[in-house]
């Protein structure tokens, strides 16, 4: 049987992300006063670069509930010639956040409980190959990803900084590739987030590996179990309820 690598790594770069969020919701919650977050943090590594097309921040969106105007009235974003970008009160905010995030990334990824646990030299590992991957991406990803990369990293910023990013903007590529399997097989928003176990949602599950699979290509053999190898060993500080 054909094993997908983009199916098998998938789980991996999810628990690395979610992780990485759910550690830094106090500092977050801390910026924000407890207001939730708007859209200037679900796409703050790209609008901290360049304007985001409207059509693409709305794609990225589609699975939630969207109000372009209401976000533009917190007055963190504003809507510019068709593209959302940063005000200065949004960008002070964004750059909060990514302080919140680098630590909280610095705090467990470097946490080795055993001498086996490669710790930095693991992210350090990561960022580099997963930065292949965004540049390879730029020829085969989806309108979201395209829109969504590059990212911005700053002059001297650490490995676990660069990781951070750059797992974001990997995500988006596959996103993108399930959002193009969902739409050839003719489902809307709402059918395929209702869809349960069966031979349709299987079917978008392989689409979606297989579109996916395109970005790892650039990587060899060994590449790909370095990457693997590298992520999953990073600690994650989860723990169940």
């Amino acid at each position: 049987m054909m094993v997908s690598f983009a199916g098998v790594v998938r789980p991996v770069v999810d628990r690395v992300h979610v992780s990485l969020r759910h550690a830094s919701v106090p500092g977050v919650s801390a910026l924000y006063g407890g207001v939730r977050p708007g859209i200037e943090v679900d796409a703050f590594y790209a609008l901290l670069d360049h304007p985001v097309a409207e059509s693409a921040l709305a794609a990225r969106m589609v699975y939630f509930a969207f109000d372009p105007d209401a976000e533009e009235a917190r007055g963190l974003v504003a809507r510019v010639n068709g593209s959302w970008e940063l005000t200065g009160a949004g960008r002070e905010r964004v750059l909060g956040v990514d302080r919140v995030f680098t630590e909280a990334a610095e705090r467990l990824w470097s946490y080795r409980p055993i001498a086996t646990m490669p710790g930095g030299e693991a992210v350090a590992t990561a960022a580099g190959l997963i930065g292949r991957l965004l540049e390879a991406g730029q020829a085969s990803g989806g309108p979201v990803f395209r829109a969504l990369t590059p990212v911005w990293e700053p002059p001297g910023g650490s490995a676990a900084q660069r990781l951070v990013a750059r797992l974001e903007a990997l995500r988006h590529y596959r996103a993108d590739a399930h959002r193009a399997a969902w739409g050839a097989a003719g489902l809307t928003v709402a059918e395929v987030q209702a869809l349960g176990p069966g031979a349709v949602k299987d079917g978008i599950e392989a689409e979606t590996n297989r579109l996916d699979d395109q970005v790892y290509e650039v990587l060899d053999e060994g590449e790909r179990w370095l990457l693997l190898g590298a992520l999953g060993a990073l600690a994650d500080g989860l723990s169940a309820p």
